[in-house]
């Protein structure tokens, strides 16, 4: 969003001034980011850093106090050197009042018939803590001192290794002859996730990010550095010490922004929370509360556990005798899918229970030969569904669904919607943007024509142009003709002539905007007066009609490639003569790209697969001089990451958006170095957890100021980075079939980018994960993005996992006699692959309703839909990026490949038809 002032006609001056105008804003930010960290620095140091610290020998960490706090100044890996977990380097800074440091503990309660909650916390004032003498410990304090003198509780803090882990431990007593109700109980979680004034160099080396796994007592935290490489840090309870909720720590005063997203802590208890601050939400867990009795003594514990990468943190739970639980094909479930559900704990299941109580419905299916406890799932009713699995020993575990409506259905709705309530075609004489896909406000039920942010109202940019790019990749997915009427309208009129130049010595370049704000120019009523105009964002004419933002490009070039594919591959739904040009049109936008938006073209852009598909079919078609062009540029950009030791920087400090497409370059050109060094980044912030709002949910924290209604710094629940970084993750598993944890991690991606879409077609910018929250963001913003990941990467996966047997994604699987079938559950059901033949079979048009895989000798038995007035035939691909020994190359029985590098299939008018493939 964060672009030059100034527009200039040749290509060459629009680099130099783009270079310019970036080093101005870095400068900027740079400053305005240091402002509040000289403001913090200045405030009264109340930790007594001068007076020292204690040093110990942790098990597998050097663990560092303050001695006047007993909080942590460092938790450092044995393993690996110049490496520390919590911000060590911004000790001092953060020393004053109200900054959160790892041991620090908050707290709500309520005495006798007291009405309303009180809040105490170790890090409001501080006071120097009392040192407490206890035999086999690290450390322990009484916290007495630091906190509230009308505090009823009596809190011992203690550090001790027990079974050779590091343990955190609170013991707390009721010191009054009346009970005591914690309402509130909450552990800062403080780990070095500040990235300010840090290189990505930097950044990956030194920090840290973590998700959650809010699952009760089978809760943990998991904490990655940024480069994915080991160790890892998982934080689990010990004792009796659930993970009830996650609250962010807002009130800690370390400067939030686009390089810090801000700290969080385990909330046990979180009654208080429900009642006032969070009443409005419904929670992931129950809210819930704790007596004590005068005299009575509980504790609450967590324990610090050394892994290795993100990957093994499950064999590590396991190790810890920690419940693991592996839902397949994930925690996303469309209703019409039969999913598969293991545990691995080495205790009994005593009851299984589901809230709301009909929405899924549960089956035992007995156990695989290691004792993994399996179950059948199937999604009943659509929402959020929680199951709690209660085992012998009393410990209690929940696992978060999202039960939709079927693919098909909530791809079909979302079109609907995107073509009727957010379809544009009023007098727009001024800004000229009708008819077109606008933004919407699901809360007003209206559309977005005018704010703030001019992109937003603008049609360009990702918050204004992720509608219309949602509604024409949904054509990708599943063509309508009614829609792609519209569609083909807002091409000729505002896509090709409006946001892009149709003309000129800039022809194909993209404007950042065709709303802007010119009150001085326009008429006296133009702009709606209960909108803040006076802001950066509310671009003037000139700004908005800037063609010096990469990042536009992508959109408009699937816009075209789409319109390639409607009129090569269908009859009936674009002039099927036109294909040449659009195909045409696609790839000179990815040369406008690099030529007319040189600066930012140096780093990866989101939706940047997009070229890679262009260039694919620029080869299938013959159009060698096009494609040498594009690919050129392509690998002039790869050379550049490939001179990185982290290639995908942004705009922005840190960026999750890049990677896709540094990814596929690296790996299209054989630099498989940086593909790893890329995909390792993708998987640190990409988590497989329990849990359907984390599970697969790339990170992002900052763009609801950006593409959301609901603006703040806060972690954002499938954004569109969930399925722009699944595409590497899927594209890497594809390569390797034997990796169920990318399968995993991109499923969950791919899946939890279509979660969000309400029943009636509306998708959001994304979830709100705040505890005060939880729902939906009242915008369409930024989504268009995600959508195009779902309908680049759509596709069902046939396994057999040494454990679990066989197992489908995106699909119902049977298997008798060695006969493996598997219908299809995707809604574009146009690609299938096989991971025991590395085999990828895609189709151009056509569908696929079921298959067969007879695992004997490898057979694939197609059974394609019938013939439609717009699909006569079908083009299908295949494709085996897999090396594995053994396996032959596979071919369609009785059909040549065709001259597009594809087989066509003629369908029948009345029953499926069937294709076998063989080896």
């Amino acid at each position: 969003m964060f672009l030059n002032k100034i527009t200039c006609k040749s290509p060459v001056k629009i680099y130099h001034v783009i270079c310019i105008c970036t080093l101005i804003f870095f400068n900027c930010y740079q400053l305005q980011a240091q402002s509040p960290w000289i403001a913090l620095g200045k405030k009264p140091s109340t930790l007594q850093l001068e007076k020292g610290f204690s040093a110990f020998d942790a098990g597998d960490f050097m663990l560092k106090l303050v001695k006047s706090s007993q909080t942590v100044a460092a938790l450092a890996p044995k393993m690996v050197k110049d490496f520390d977990f919590v911000p060590g380097d911004s000790l001092k800074v953060r020393s004053s009042d109200g900054l959160y440091h790892l041991g620090d503990i908050n707290l709500r309660l309520k005495s006798g018939s007291e009405g309303n909650w009180k809040s105490y916390s170790t890090a409001a004032k501080r006071s120097p803590v009392k040192n407490i003498e206890m035999a086999g410990v690290l450390a322990a304090a009484d916290l007495t001192e630091t906190l509230a003198a009308d505090i009823p509780l009596t809190i011992k803090r203690i550090w001790e290794l027990k079974d050779g882990k590091l343990v955190l431990r609170f013991e707390i007593s009721n010191k009054t002859n009346q009970n005591v109700e914690i309402g509130a109980l909450g552990i800062p979680m403080v780990f070095d996730n500040i990235l300010d004034g840090r290189t990505l160099e930097q950044a990956h080396a030194k920090n840290v990010f973590y998700d959650p796994y809010i699952g009760q007592d089978a809760g943990y935290l998991q904490v990655t550095r940024l480069s994915g490489h080991a160790p890892s840090l998982i934080v689990a309870p010990y004792g009796k010490t659930p993970f009830e909720a996650y609250n962010p720590l807002n009130d800690d005063k370390t400067p939030r922004g686009i390089a810090f997203e801000g700290f969080y802590e385990w909330m046990v208890y979180s009654k208080a929370y429900a009642e006032n601050e969070w009443k409005n939400a419904a929670q992931w867990n129950i809210p819930s509360s704790a007596i004590l009795k005068p005299g009575e003594t509980k504790n609450y514990g967590l324990q610090f556990i050394l892994s290795g990468t993100a990957r093994d943190i499950e064999n590590q739970l396991i190790a810890n005798h920690k419940p693991v639980a592996v839902s397949v094909p994930g925690y996303v479930l469309p209703k019409d899918v039969e999913a598969k559900l293991f545990i691995n704990y080495n205790k009994k299941i005593k009851s299984i229970a589901v809230f709301p109580a009909e929405a899924l419905r549960i089956k035992a299916i007995g156990s695989t030969k290691n004792g993994w406890k399996s179950y059948a799932v199937k999604g009943s009713i659509s929402g959020r569904a929680r199951l709690t699995i209660t085992y012998a020993d009393g410990l209690e575990q929940t696992i978060n669904y999202k039960v939709i409506e079927p693919e098909t259905e909530v791809i079909a709705s979302y079109g609907n919607f995107l073509t009727t309530k957010q379809w544009f075609d009023k007098p727009d004489a001024i800004f000229k943007r009708s008819p077109s896909v606008i933004t919407y406000d699901y809360e007003k039920q209206q559309q977005v024509i005018q704010d703030n942010r001019a992109w937003i109202a603008g049609l360009s940019d990702e918050g204004g142009a992720g509608s219309w790019l949602g509604a024409m990749m949904k054509q990708l997915v599943h063509p309508e003709k009614a829609e792609i009427d519209k569609l083909k309208q807002f091409v000729d009129t505002v896509l090709f002539g409006r946001i892009q130049l149709k003309d000129g010595p800039e022809k194909y370049g993209v404007r950042k905007s065709l709303f802007y704000y010119a009150p001085d120019s326009l008429p006296k009523d133009t702009y709606a007066k209960d909108i803040n105009f006076k802001t950066w964002s509310a671009w003037p004419k000139k700004e908005a009609d800037n063609l010096g933002r990469s990042y536009n490009y992508p959109h408009v070039a699937a816009a075209h490639w789409i319109m390639y594919r409607l009129a090569r591959n269908y009859k009936g739904f674009v002039n099927e003569t036109s294909w040449k040009q659009h195909l045409l049109d696609a790839a000179e936008t990815g040369l406008a790209m690099v030529n007319i938006a040189p600066y930012y073209a140096q780093f990866g852009q989101m939706e940047g697969t997009i070229f890679y598909l262009i260039l694919t079919d620029l080869k299938n078609e013959g159009l060698t001089e096009e494609a040498v062009k594009l690919e050129n540029e392509m690998k002039k950009r790869a050379n550049h990451w490939r001179s990185l030791d982290y290639p995908f920087g942004s705009e922005m400090p840190w960026d999750s958006t890049g990677q896709e497409e540094v990814y596929v370059w690296s790996n299209y050109f054989g630099y498989q170095d940086k593909a790893k060094v890329t995909l390792d980044a993708i998987l640190a912030y990409m988590p497989v957890v329990p849990h359907w709002a984390y599970n697969g949910n790339a990170r992002r924290y900052w763009d609801f100021l950006y593409g959301g209604k609901l603006m703040r710094i806060e972690r954002m629940i499938h954004h569109y980075g969930s399925a722009l970084n699944a595409i590497p993750v899927l594209m890497d598993y594809r390569k390797n079939p034997d990796d169920f944890y990318l399968l995993r991690t991109g499923y969950g991606g791919l899946m939890g980018s279509i979660s969000n879409i309400t029943k009636d077609g509306f998708a959001p910018a994304a979830f709100h994960a705040y505890p005060s929250t939880l729902k939906n963001d009242g915008i369409t913003g930024d989504y268009g993005s995600g959508f195009f990941g779902y309908a680049v990467n759509t596709s069902s996966y046939i396994i057999k996992h040494k454990e679990f047997g066989w197992l489908a994604f995106g699909g119902n699987l049977s298997v008798k006699n060695n006969i493996i079938n598997v219908k299809l559950t995707t809604a574009a059901k146009s690609s299938v692959y096989i991971a025991p033949a590395g085999l990828w079979i895609t189709l151009d048009a056509g569908t696929i309703d079921e298959l067969s895989y007879h695992a004997a000798n490898g057979e694939i038995h197609l059974k394609l839909n019938k013939a439609d007035e717009h699909t006569p035939k079908a083009i299908l691909r295949i494709n085996q990026p897999a090396k594995l020994n053994g396996i032959g190359k596979y071919s369609v029985k009785d059909k040549s490949i065709g001259e597009r590098g594809a087989y066509e299939v003629q369908l029948s008018n009345q029953n499926t038809t069937e294709v076998i493939l063989s080896r």
